[in-house]
């Protein structure tokens, strides 16, 4: 006998992290809240352990904030509501990085790029600062839906370089915009629907400089599981060099939105 009542849309993460082929330390930090329908990934700058220390405090102080705010909600909430939730959520993160940096020296000049998805079954709110990235992967088509707060992609846009000229650009990791360095930064959010299927790749640019769209897409797609992508990834990219830390996470959605009631928030756990 079958129910009428939709299934509910399952949300299956994986998530990698690896130094790199070239680095001593690792600067990235990645944070997965399956319970909450959260993912945060940050890319982190500065002397001594400072980089570390500031993507370690933005990954934990954001998602700590929303999973309260999340906690609170007894209905789906609206994502216009999620936006400005994760705006302060950032703001806050920003002040206490910049802070700590501020007061004490050797944090002095630290900051971090920032990518974090909220998921809901109808909705990803999806926010950035920086060049660390989100990508969907949607009917075998894979589209970068973060654009990079970058001097390289501002001369793209002003048509100063070609995308062919960009891709032996040297200076590919000057970021305009990062989490921490100065009292005030601007998140950039966006809304995004989301469908049945969707595979969703976020990542710091220790992946994407050492792989292209086309490979990153052959890879996620050629393997059985999320963690066996997420690893084939890391993989690929010290092969090619693992110039940089790397860091992945990958979701991927089954199932059909729920009828209601808190399995608004349905995780796989």
């Amino acid at each position: 006998m079958h129910s009428s009542t939709p299934a509910p849309m399952i949300f299956e993460h994986a998530s990698a992290i690896d130094t790199g082929r070239m680095r001593n330390n690792n600067e990235d930090a990645v944070l997965v809240d399956a319970f909450n329908g959260m993912a945060v990934l940050a890319d982190g700058m500065g002397g001594y352990n400072a980089g570390e220390v500031a993507s370690h405090m933005a990954t934990t102080h954001i998602a700590a904030e929303m999973a309260r705010w999340i906690s609170e909600q007894t209905d789906a909430p609206d994502p216009s509501n999620t936006r400005r939730a994760l705006e302060i959520c950032v703001d806050n993160a920003n002040r206490a990085i910049f802070n700590a940096a501020v007061t004490n020296p050797n944090y002095a000049g630290m900051g971090t790029t920032l990518v974090v998805a909220i998921f809901s079954p109808l909705h990803l709110v999806l926010g950035h600062v920086g060049d660390s990235r989100c990508y969907r992967l949607r009917a075998g088509q894979l589209q970068q839906i973060t654009r990079d707060h970058s001097l390289l992609q501002e001369q793209l846009d002003a048509g100063l370089i070609t995308p062919e000229q960009a891709l032996y650009a040297t200076h590919k990791n000057l970021v305009t915009r990062a989490v921490g360095v100065e009292d005030t930064v601007m998140v950039e959010i966006n809304v995004h629907e989301v469908q049945p299927g969707d595979l969703y790749l976020l990542c710091s640019d220790g992946l994407t400089d050492m792989l292209d769209d086309n490979e990153i897409g052959f890879l996620i797609q050629g393997q059985a599981s999320l963690e066996a992508a997420s690893l084939a990834l890391i993989d690929a990219a010290n092969q090619a060099g693992g110039r940089d830390n790397i860091s992945v996470i990958l979701t991927r959605f089954e199932g059909e939105p729920p009828a209601g009631g808190r399995s608004w928030w349905p995780f796989k756990r």
